[in-house]
């Protein structure tokens, strides 16, 4: 038979399955598990140990470390992890992600999924169609599984037979016997496949059926798994390009730890590929190493070579548990070591990635998020609430300078200064508005959950109401630069009335922020508080207006006086409103679906 165009291109189309089974799959449990993800790696993270086994935890539940991995870059990027905590789960993700090579070792060749994928789509396709989006998820899950394995199947089907095609793969065995060299290449060749696939599930797949098929040895198959565990490090390192200085540094980290930990393999590599192969042996009762003998010296075996010089499925079970045996004493030895060596870690990375010297302030930039974070989009809704924060307490910046003008004469050498900065905070304001903006409608371009796009829904709401903020803060500047150019001044009774009712605005402004801190969970006494603040500002307003008419009637001031007096009442009281529309806004887009039905 000879090998067409046709069937390969198939083997790409299987490969493409494969790889859309693996992303829909671990998607799938993503939006499962979203806000309960955020919240383990905010909580399971106080110490090595918790974080070791927070990391191994969530990517044995997500089925993927590059994923969970660019979620700890995400925190750390956020704030809401440390260098050394992210580094502890990073170890552990390492550990975590042998379990996918253990699910597609342990059905590749005992039990053939493939088999049941229809009945396993009838159940799954279902689900997509449900209420809930719980059970949607699952579906998409379900339905992740079975491509994940139709294509595995499907990939052995249309891989060239090499007994029957000899000159498919002849430059290959040209660089399987040069010894040590050929170990190098394999290795190489496993960090380009994984880079560009950007996963080590697909080369370790690959790998298992070159590996099957006779094309490669069990030793050159295992060189090719650990050049994949340095080239998964590619996914963070490109999640944190657009990140601050802490996400850098926390993809630097993960590629140090898997590239010393691959080294070190490297420098003893037959000793260490012998004890996979006696783990191996002792559980299977099958040496890898010894069918590799076998295929070289072409020696009969009828339990582990076919007639046709392929393997039997006992040998072919035997090389898959080696292949997943192997990254699993690989990784777990390299926690067990690196984990002690946690903070010079840290260190380390600190010294090849430094801390660029600082600008007086840097406002022009957001913090938290960046075009490069969008890989894990049910866990970036973190990094834009913790950006939200940070903007609403620039705003209060701005609300504090505002009432810093009111008292500085228009003559003081501060007074135009101090209005030309209000001016720029709300020039940065409307730049961070359409930055957190565009942000969020990316991350709503993703897979979300129905929660989680309701969120999103009530952050691009929140922060337009603390744009209106801002503007209100520059347009109190800009009443009391009319107020300079009209050469009105206030009497002391009109500057104390004015400070009262922005001691007022203040007061509302902080319950605000304390709100946005505790945006998913806010306390319903602050809740209550902002509507008896805003409520109390009305009032305070309400007063002022009747009193003004009066004050200017019995000629205790000036009507000019009291137009701009009561511009900037107006101002405050508009204020006000923005902050109540913003904790409206925490209220009812970030409370529990179950809360809000």
């Amino acid at each position: 038979m000879n090998y067409t165009i046709l069937d390969f291109l198939c083997l790409l189309a299987s490969v493409c399955l494969f790889l859309y089974g693996m992303k829909v799959m671990s998607e799938g449990l993503q939006k499962v598990a979203g806000d309960r993800l955020r919240n383990i790696l905010g909580v399971m993270t106080k110490n090595r140990v918790t974080g070791v086994l927070t990391g191994l935890a969530i990517t044995a539940l997500i089925q993927s470390s590059s994923a969970s991995t660019v979620m700890v870059v995400s925190f750390v990027n956020a704030g809401l992890m440390s260098l050394g905590q992210a580094m502890a789960v990073i170890f552990g993700a390492n550990v975590g992600t042998t379990v996918t090579t253990w699910i597609i070792s342990a059905f590749s060749f005992e039990v053939n999924i493939s088999d049941y994928s229809l009945v396993f789509l009838a159940v799954g396709v279902p689900m997509l169609f449900m209420k809930k989006s719980t059970y949607k998820s699952l579906g998409e899950f379900i339905i992740g599984f079975c491509f994940l394995f139709m294509g595995l199947d499907m990939i052995s089907q249309y891989v060239p037979n090499l007994q029957e095609n000899p000159q498919m793969l002849s430059f290959v065995k040209d660089y399987t016997s040069l010894g040590y060299g050929s170990v190098l290449i394999f290795f190489a060749l496993g960090i380009v496949i994984t880079m560009v696939a950007q996963s080590s599930a697909a080369t370790f797949a690959i790998t298992l059926i070159m590996c099957s098929q006779g094309w490669i040895s069990f030793a050159l198959g295992c060189a090719i798994i650990l050049g994949g565990n340095i080239g998964t490090t590619i996914t963070p390192i490109l999640a944190s390009l657009s990140g601050n200085l802490a996400a850098k540094r926390t993809a630097m980290g993960h590629v140090l730890f898997n590239v010393l930990g691959s080294l070190i393999v490297l420098a003893i590599y037959y000793p260490f590929l012998h004890l996979v192969a006696d783990i191996t042996y002792a559980c299977q009762g099958i040496d890898p190493m010894h069918i590799d003998s076998l295929l070289e010296d072409k020696m009969a075996d009828s339990t582990l070579i076919n007639p046709q010089g392929g393997l039997t499925s006992r040998a072919q079970s035997s090389i898959a548990f080696g292949l997943a045996m192997f990254p699993t004493v690989f990784n777990a030895c390299n926690l067990l070591i690196m984990i002690w060596f946690t903070k010079l870690y840290v260190k380390i990375v600190c010294i090849l990635i430094p801390a660029r010297h600082k600008d007086e302030e840097e406002d022009f930039s957001l913090k938290y998020i960046g075009r490069g974070m969008l890989s894990a989009s049910e866990l970036n809704i973190t990094q834009a609430q913790k950006e939200i924060l940070l903007y609403g307490e620039r705003v209060k910046r701005m609300l504090g300078m505002a009432r810093q003008l009111i008292h500085t004469d228009e003559k003081d050498d501060n007074y135009m200064p101090l209005y030309s900065r209000l001016e720029k905070y709300e020039e940065i304001s409307d730049r961070m508005e359409i930055e957190i903006g565009s942000f969020l409608n990316r991350v709503a371009e993703g897979r979300l959950s129905p929660e989680g796009k309701m969120r999103i829904s009530g952050m691009l709401r929140i922060i337009s109401e603390i744009e209106s903020i801002a503007d209100g803060c520059f347009n109190v500047a800009k009443t009391l630069m009319r107020k300079s150019a009209n050469h009105v001044k206030f009497d002391d009774s009109v500057v104390r009335e004015i400070d009262m009712m922005y001691d007022l605005v203040d007061s509302a402004m902080d319950n605000m922020l304390n709100i946005l801190k505790e945006m998913e969970t806010p306390e319903d006494s602050l809740i209550i508080a902002a509507y008896n603040k805003e409520r109390e500002i009305n009032n305070y307003r309400n007063a002022l207006r009747d009193a003004n008419i009066s004050n200017i009637n019995n000629k205790e001031y000036d009507y000019e006086q009291g137009i701009f007096f009561m511009d900037l009442i107006g101002e405050a009281e508009k204020l006000g409103d923005y902050m109540l529309n913003v904790v409206e806004g925490v209220k009812h887009q970030f409370r529990p679906a179950s809360e809000l039905a």
